[in-house]
C-alpha cells in the first residue's frame, strides 16, 4: 500500500530572530503537513519595512534546526504568487495581523490564488504574550552589532533602487536619522543611513574644517553615535591622511560598525570643496590615490566594508575627461562606488559625467552630495544613475540657525517666555531617550 503524500504547507517569513509568535505559526503549520518556508529576501522586505538586521543566509540558518521544514526557498517580493504557483500548496499559514495594513492586498491575492487548486489559507491568531520591550531590545541588539551593521549598507545598495543618507554630528542627531519618518501615498519614507561629515564634525567642536580634528577623536564621536543607533554609517575620511596610517583608520572604523569611508583625491592641507577659491588646492596623482584605495580595501576584514572614491576634478576646474580617467582607474583599484563632486548650483556637470561613465566597462555605482544643487529632485538624480544620495550638512545648519534665533530672542525679551512656544517642550526632552 502506497504511503499517502503529505500535504504541502507554505509559510512566508522574514525573521531576524524567532519569537513566540513565529514558533506558534511554525508549530501549527507542522501539524498540517510538510512545511515549505518562503524566506523573504532583502528586496522583498525593503518593499514594506526596514531591512532586517541579519542577511538572508543568516536568517536561513535560524530555521535549519526545525526537522519538519521540508525546504527553504527565497521569496523575492511581498507578492506570494511566484512561489505559490510553483508549489501549489494545500495550505498557506500566516498570522492574522496581515488583515490590516500594507499586507492587506497581498492577503487578498493569496486567497484568490489558492482557490485555483482548492488550497486553504489558515490564519493564526496574533500571539498576545509577546513582550514588546523584549522584542525592541532584541531588534536593537542585532542592529547594533558591528558585524551585522557593517554589511547593511552593501545589502541596501544591492536591494534598493537608491539610498538616502543624512548627516549626523552627535548621538542626538543620529537618533533623528534613526527615527524620523514621513508618510505619503506611496508609503513610509525613512533615511537609510548616516553620514559622519568632517565639516559638521569639526564645526560642532568649534574647529575649522581642515582636518584639525584627528581621526581618533572623530572615531570616539562615531562610537557614541553607534551606541544608540542601528542604521549604517558612512564616514568622511577626507583624503585618508598618510597612506601608512590609513589601514589603522579603516580597522578602527570597522570595529565601530561603520559601513564605508568616502575618500577624496586631494592632497595637502584640506580646504573645503565648497569654497570658491581653490587655487592652492592640489589633486593627488591617479597612481597614488589608486594605491590608497587598494590599501583601504585590503585593510578591511569584512568583505562588505565599502570604499567610496570621491573625485574632485570638477571642483578644481578640470575637465570631465579628467574625472572619467580617474573614475576608471579608481574603479580598477577596487573602489566600490564613485562620488563625483560639484559646487555648481545645477547638476549639469555631474549628469554629463554620469552618462559617459555608464558606458565604461569599469562602471561602479555613483554617489552624489547635492548641497549646492539642492533644487534637484531625488528622482532626477536616480534617473541619471546615482544610487547613494548624501545630504551632507543640513542638520547642523538647521540647528545652528535655530539656536541663534532662540538665543537672540531671549536677549531681546530678557526672558524665555517668547521662545517657549517655538521650541521643544521640556517634558518631551526629558522623555526623548527611553
Amino acid at each position: 500500500m502506497k504511503k499517502k503524500n503529505k500535504k504541502k504547507v507554505y509559510v512566508g517569513l522574514a525573521v531576524d530572530f524567532l519569537h513566540e509568535g513565529h514558533l506558534n505559526i511554525l508549530n501549527k503549520a507542522s501539524k498540517l503537513g510538510d512545511v515549505y518556508i518562503g524566506l523573504l529576501t532583502d528586496e522583498a522586505i525593503i518593499s514594506y519595512k526596514n531591512v532586517t538586521n541579519l542577511d538572508y543566509e543568516k536568517r536561513k540558518k535560524l530555521l535549519r534546526g526545525f526537522d519538519f521544514i521540508k525546504k527553504i526557498i527565497p521569496q523575492d517580493s511581498l507578492d506570494y504568487s511566484k512561489n505559490l504557483n510553483l508549489l501549489k500548496p494545500d495550505y498557506v499559514v500566516h498570522g492574522d495581523d496581515w488583515k490590516k495594513g500594507v499586507q492587506k492586498k497581498t492577503r487578498a491575492k493569496v486567497i484568490k490564488l489558492l482557490k485555483k487548486w482548492s488550497g486553504k489559507l489558515v490564519e493564526i491568531k496574533y500571539t498576545k504574550n509577546i513582550s514588546i520591550e523584549k522584542f525592541k531590545n532584541k531588534t536593537f541588539e542585532l542592529g547594533n552589532n558591528p558585524i551585522n551593521r557593517t554589511s547593511k549598507l552593501k545589502r541596501l545598495l544591492d536591494a534598493k533602487k537608491y539610498i538616502k543618507i543624512l548627516e549626523c554630528h552627535n548621538p542626538l542627531s543620529g537618533l533623528i536619522v534613526e527615527n524620523v519618518t514621513h508618510q505619503d501615498k506611496l508609503g513610509i519614507n525613512t533615511f537609510d543611513g548616516m553620514w559622519s561629515s568632517s565639516l559638521t564634525d569639526s564645526v560642532s567642536r568649534g574647529m575649522p574644517d581642515n582636518q584639525s580634528v584627528d581621526y581618533s577623536i572623530r572615531t570616539q564621536g562615531v562610537n557614541a553615535i553607534m551606541a544608540v543607533t542601528t542604521k549604517p554609517l558612512i564616514f568622511d575620511v577626507d583624503n585618508g591622511g598618510q597612506i601608512e596610517h590609513l589601514k589603522f583608520v579603516v580597522r578602527d572604523l570597522e570595529r565601530t560598525g561603520a559601513s564605508a569611508i568616502v575618500m577624496e583625491d586631494k592632497i595637502g592641507l584640506k580646504k573645503n570643496s565648497l569654497f570658491a577659491d581653490q587655487k592652492d588646492t592640489q589633486q593627488d596623482s591617479i597612481q597614488n590615490f589608486s594605491k590608497k584605495i587598494k590599501v583601504a580595501k585590503q585593510a578591511a576584514n569584512n568583505k562588505d566594508f565599502m570604499v567610496i572614491a570621491r573625485i574632485e576634478s570638477i571642483i578644481l576646474g578640470k575637465s570631465i575627461n579628467d574625472a572619467l580617467r580617474r573614475a576608471n582607474s579608481y574603479s580598477k583599484a577596487g573602489a566600490d562606488c564613485i562620488l563625483i563632486h560639484s559646487k555648481s548650483d545645477k547638476p549639469k556637470e555631474i549628469f554629463t559625467f554620469a552618462r559617459k561613465f555608464k558606458k565604461s566597462r569599469y562602471y561602479k555605482p555613483l554617489v552624489c552630495v547635492p548641497s549646492t544643487y539642492s533644487i534637484t529632485k531625488e528622482k532626477e538624480l536616480v534617473k541619471e544613475g546615482f544610487r547613494i544620495i548624501i545630504y551632507a550638512n543640513q542638520l547642523l545648519r538647521s540647528a545652528y540657525k535655530s539656536m541663534t534665533v532662540t538665543a537672540s530672542k531671549i536677549l531681546k525679551n530678557k526672558r524665555a517666555f517668547e521662545v517657549d512656544k517655538e521650541i521643544t517642550k521640556i517634558k518631551e526632552i526629558l522623555t526623548l531617550i527611553k
